[in-house]
C-alpha cells in the first residue's frame, strides 16, 4: 500500500509519515524545495520524496501516481495579518487542488487535517464571563469575532472536502487541538516549551486543549484504514489552564515557571506592542489581536465521537511532557 502525505516536514506531517513507515507501508512525501527536511532526517532514507507544492497541480498530479492513501497536513498556521494572504491561498486553494487530485486519480481514501478552529465559536456577546463553552463536531459554523483567519480558512478548506465528498471522493476529517510533540521549538506548539525553558516570566488567564502528536498520528492512521468515511472527529485528549500546564513543563525541565499572570486590561497594550515589534524586526509578533481577544475564553472541546468510534484513550498530559521535554533537552 502506498500512502502519500502533504506536509511530512511539519510536526504532525512527519510523525504521520514514521507511523506509516513502521506498518511496512510505502510512503511518499510532496515536499516545497525550500523547506527544512529535519523533522524527517532520521528516516529521509525510506520515504519517497517528490519535490513539489500544492499550489502546483502539475507536481500534484505526479505525485499521485499510484498512491492508495492520501493524508493531507500541509497548511500556513498564522495569527499574524502580513501572513494572511498566503495562508488563505495555501489552506484553501491547495486543499482545493489536493481534493481535485484525489478525484482525479481515484484513490481509495483521503484524510484531511483540520483544526478545532474549523468548529467555529460563538460571538463573545453570547459568552458570560468565566462560563465554560463545550464544542465539538455538531458546532455550526457561524460568523463571529471569536473566529480567527485562520479558523475561517480552516473551515473554508474542510467545505472544498466535503464538495470531495459529493463528487464521490471517500474522506475523513480530524481536527484536532494544540498538537503537542518533539519539533522545532522555533515552530509552532513547540515554542511553548522553548518559552517556559528561557523562564519567561508571563502567563495569561487562559486555558488551552491539547493532544500528543503520536495520539494523533495513531488516530489518522486507524480511521484513514477504517471502514469509517465522510465523518470528522474532534482529536483533544484534555483541557487545562495555562498557568497550570507552564508548571508541569517548568517541573519536567526543572525551570522556574512563569509567575506574572497578564492581566485582561494589559492584553490590549501588549498585541499592539508586539505589532509595533514585528513592523520594525520582521518576526512573528507573540501576541496578535486575534490572539488577545480569544486569550481568556474557557472552551473545551469533546473527543467522545472519536473515542466511542475506534474505542480510543489518550495517552497522560505528564507522559507527553516528559517525554517532548526530555527530547527537547537533548537537542539543546
Amino acid at each position: 500500500m502506498v500512502v502519500l502525505i502533504t506536509g511530512a516536514t511539519g510536526l504532525v506531517g512527519s510523525a504521520v509519515a514514521k507511523e506509516f513507515l513502521s506498518l511496512g507501508f510505502t510512503v511518499k512525501a510532496l515536499i516545497r524545495s525550500e523547506s527544512s527536511k529535519s523533522a524527517i532526517r532520521e528516516v529521509s532514507d525510506k520515504i519517497e520524496i517528490i519535490e513539489g507544492d500544492i499550489l502546483d497541480v502539475i507536481s500534484l498530479g505526479e505525485a499521485l501516481q499510484g498512491v492508495d492513501f492520501v493524508v493531507h497536513a500541509a497548511a500556513v498556521v498564522s495569527f499574524s495579518p502580513k501572513e494572511r494572504a498566503n495562508m488563505y491561498k495555501v489552506n484553501i486553494e491547495g486543499t482545493s487542488n489536493v481534493v481535485n487530485a484525489c478525484l482525479a486519480s481515484n484513490i481509495k481514501k483521503l484524510c484531511f487535517i483540520s483544526s478545532v478552529a474549523a468548529f467555529g465559536r460563538p460571538a463573545q456577546t453570547l459568552i458570560h464571563s468565566g462560563e465554560k463553552i463545550t464544542i465539538d463536531e455538531k458546532q455550526k459554523w457561524e460568523s463571529s469575532d471569536t473566529n480567527s483567519h485562520y479558523a475561517i480558512t480552516k473551515y473554508m478548506a474542510e467545505c472544498e472536502v466535503w464538495r470531495g465528498q459529493a463528487e464521490g471522493l471517500s474522506t475523513v476529517i480530524v481536527n484536532p487541538s494544540i498538537v503537542l510533540g518533539e519539533g522545532d521549538w522555533s515552530k509552532s506548539s513547540t515554542q511553548l516549551f522553548r518559552y517556559v525553558f528561557n523562564e519567561k516570566p508571563f502567563y495569561t488567564q487562559g486555558f488551552i486543549n491539547y493532544v500528543d502528536v503520536l495520539d494523533l498520528s495513531i488516530i489518522i492512521k486507524t480511521l484513514l484504514l477504517s471502514e469509517i468515511e465522510n465523518e470528522r472527529f474532534c482529536v483533544s485528549s484534555g483541557l487545562i489552564s495555562y498557568k497550570e500546564f507552564f508548571e508541569k513543563i517548568a517541573n519536567s525541565f526543572g525551570k522556574k515557571s512563569p509567575s506574572f499572570e497578564v492581566k485582561p486590561w494589559m492584553m490590549d497594550y501588549l498585541w499592539r506592542f508586539e505589532a509595533l515589534k514585528s513592523w520594525i524586526t520582521g518576526n512573528a509578533p507573540l501576541i496578535t489581536k486575534e490572539t488577545a481577544k480569544t486569550s481568556r475564553l474557557q472552551v473545551f472541546y469533546n473527543s467522545n465521537k472519536l473515542k466511542k468510534a475506534i474505542e480510543f484513550e489518550f495517552r497522560p498530559l505528564a507522559t507527553t511532557l516528559k517525554r517532548v521535554c526530555d527530547y527537547l533537552v537533548s537537542k539543546s
